[in-house]
């Protein structure tokens, strides 16, 4: 059989199919509320200065400059979709040996951080996060460049994790 038929690939996909070692894992996304915070701080953030701007201007100045009030509207709808972007680029997933971390809309980045190498899993939430019921799961290892962050979690699912993750580090440090 020639090198790159149709039955060759078949044969080879149906092997990949079949080991589990190379199977996909299963990605979890975050939480929309993450999303909804954001966006809302967004909202807020820039409807004071869009106010400023389309207020002070005119008092100071000449009533033509209120059209800069114009440019954090537009700032605030190139933010909005970004931020929709950016909230269904982080995704992590739980594998038998490590846990993986991706994000990143341009410049993708995975970060995998094996169960053995944790040293801390922290559970954080901030008031903002906690008006919103939310709250982030922080692994810390050895290098300081490994440190992972899952932001925007419901903390009940924060606990699990971090008991989780928690208990595999464990059970993987044991033989070290």
């Amino acid at each position: 059989m020639e090198t790159g038929s149709p039955d060759d690939a078949g044969t080879a996909w149906a092997t990949q199919a079949a080991d589990p070692a190379r199977d996909e894992p299963v990605w979890t996304g975050l939480p929309p509320g993450l999303l909804r915070m954001r966006r809302l701080l967004l909202v807020v953030w820039l409807g004071l200065l869009t106010l400023a701007a389309g207020v002070l201007p005119p008092l100071f100045l000449d009533p033509l400059w209120a059209a800069l009030a114009l440019l954090p509207l537009a700032l605030l709808g190139w933010g909005w979709v970004m931020l929709g972007r950016n909230w269904r680029s982080w995704r992590y997933a739980e594998r038998a040996d490590d846990l993986l971390i991706s994000r990143g809309v341009l410049w993708r980045e995975e970060t995998v951080v094996p169960y053995g190498r944790m040293q801390l899993v922290e559970v954080t939430s901030g008031p903002v996060e906690r008006r919103f019921g939310l709250a982030s799961v922080q692994l810390h290892t050895a290098a300081a460049a490994t440190d992972a962050t899952i932001p925007g979690l419901d903390p009940a699912e924060a606990e699990r994790l971090r008991d989780h993750l928690t208990e595999l580090g464990e059970a993987r440090s044991a033989g070290l």
